[in-house]
């Protein structure tokens, strides 16, 4: 089996956000699976240095861009055992960051492209093209429109995959004979066309055999208008071909036993070490060393979909009545980021706030803080949970997407639970889960049940995998 990732990014090449992580780690584990993988990006210039002289020049071609014909080089990297491959044009991508500029539209259409027209040149032919975010969502289109003819790429199959169906790369219909070159016949309600607009998405989503996301509860979500972002009708007309597969993350770098960034290493047998951590992470941000008091953390971006405005709701009450410390690692939106800017200075020997982001400090709250806080407004998968769990930071989440997956609520009737979690998007009631919460944390047998809960559960990206696997399989030998 002979698989192709195309995405914008991926650890550790190129990162904004979650994507990059299931990029850069998923491939690992379907190569053990006895899948021969290989990823194919962008060569952007913020890709370290360290690995940009690593490449390997493999061809170089023109890809078709509207009525253009634009340079195409491709270069090679192995990394960590899997095979990458980086397109090369400087004009679209040899400029700082990854996203956001005029030219969004045309640089990915360049992408899209390009990936197809260099298959034949780098000795690959892929039974599969798994397709990642609207970046990566022409590919399928293009596929049918232009290359279908053609021996190569006839047996070829697409598998698209929704991280965020909030992000879906809407442009302009200028772009539609300029930068695509595609006949009108494709510019309808149920191909390209979005409210007189063109949407790279919805592209993928019309064109590609099959469409997974990133879990279970957020294939069923989006389904629905709420979190539909106006696709709903689309998904639902594909239920059929929709499949929820929840994340995971690499075993191998989140490892409380083995990871290097932090005080002191343990396991569930020896995680009361996990004390030392915090005991340090209080010292380097300057928060009074009080191995009695609750750490908690939020390791997040900060924007409107991660349920901030319910901090904001509960944070006088909270922290002024309680005995907790709070620290904040993450950038985002303005008016977030000066929110726990005010709190910071409100109460300075109780919250540290830190508006950037930092691997080695990540690694380090995961490792010493006691919860982590993810109240989200909505959650495709989230990773933040995944790797809380694996270093026995307990999570305390809102019921949504793959929060609702992978976090479950503490039973003390059962003993079973990793977490804590509260189903409405309501302040009182994360007030009162991050109450129940603190009263278990102060029954050491519970909270230790709890932890070692937490740290059995197995996120690792073994079983999604395999599910990835069959997927593929289901594409090469029909439905």
């Amino acid at each position: 089996m002979k698989v192709l990732f195309a995405a914008a990014e991926a650890v550790p090449f190129a990162k904004t956000g979650g994507l990059a992580d299931v990029i850069g780690s998923l491939p690992k584990e379907l190569r053990r699976q006895d899948v021969d993988v290989r990823v194919i990006l962008p060569q952007y210039q913020d890709i370290p240095q360290r690995y940009q002289q690593q490449m390997a020049p493999v061809r170089q071609t023109t890809v078709p861009v509207g009525w253009r014909q634009q340079y195409c080089g491709v270069k090679q990297l192995t990394y960590q055992g899997v095979v990458f491959y980086f397109i090369d044009n400087e004009y679209y991508f040899n400029r700082s960051g990854f996203y956001g500029y005029y030219d969004d539209a045309e640089r990915y259409a360049f992408f899209c492209r390009a990936v197809l027209e260099v298959l034949p040149l780098i000795d690959f032919q892929p039974d599969v093209i798994h397709c990642h975010d609207w970046h990566t969502g022409l590919i399928s289109v293009f596929l049918e429109a232009y290359y279908r003819d053609n021996a190569f790429y006839d047996h070829i199959h697409t598998l698209f995959t929704i991280h965020n169906l909030r992000y879906q790369g809407v442009f302009s219909k200028d772009i539609f004979a300029d930068i695509l070159a595609l006949d009108w016949s494709y510019f309808t309600a149920d191909k390209l066309e979005f409210f007189d607009q063109v949407n790279f998405m919805k592209g993928g989503l019309a064109f590609s055999e099959l469409i997974s996301t990133v879990s279970k509860t957020y294939a069923q979500e989006i389904q629905y208008p709420y979190f539909g972002e106006q696709l709903d009708g689309m998904l639902r007309r594909r239920r059929d071909d929709l499949t929820g597969i929840v994340n995971g993350i690499d075993y191998d770098q989140y490892n409380p036993g083995t990871d290097s960034h932090i005080a002191v290493n343990y396991n569930a047998d020896s995680f009361h070490l996990k004390q030392a951590n915090k005991a340090s992470l209080q010292d380097l941000l300057r928060l009074p060393v009080k191995r009695g008091v609750p750490l908690l953390a939020i390791v997040s971006r900060l924007v409107d979909s991660k349920g901030l405005d319910l901090v904001a709701c509960i944070m006088d009450e909270f922290v002024s009545r309680e005995d907790v410390q709070l620290v904040v690692l993450g950038t985002g939106e303005a008016n977030y980021q000066q929110m726990f800017q005010h709190f910071a200075w409100q109460y300075p020997a109780k919250v540290s706030v830190n508006l950037f982001f930092d691997n080695q400090l990540a690694q380090q709250i995961y490792g010493g803080a006691d919860m982590l806080l993810m109240p989200s407004n909505y959650e495709p998968c989230g990773i933040s949970q995944l790797i809380a769990l694996r270093y026995g930071t307990i999570p305390v989440v809102r019921e949504t997407g793959g929060l609702k997956d992978t976090v479950h609520s503490y039973n003390k009737y059962t003993e079973q639970g990793n977490g804590f979690s509260f189903a409405n998007y309501n302040a009182h009631e994360f007030l009162y889960t991050m109450k129940r919460a603190l009263g278990l944390f102060y029954d050491k047998p519970v909270w230790e049940k709890i932890v070692r809960n937490a740290m059995a559960s197995d996120y690792s990206w073994q079983r999604s995998a395999k599910q990835y696997v069959e997927l593929y399989q289901r594409l090469v030998k029909g439905r």
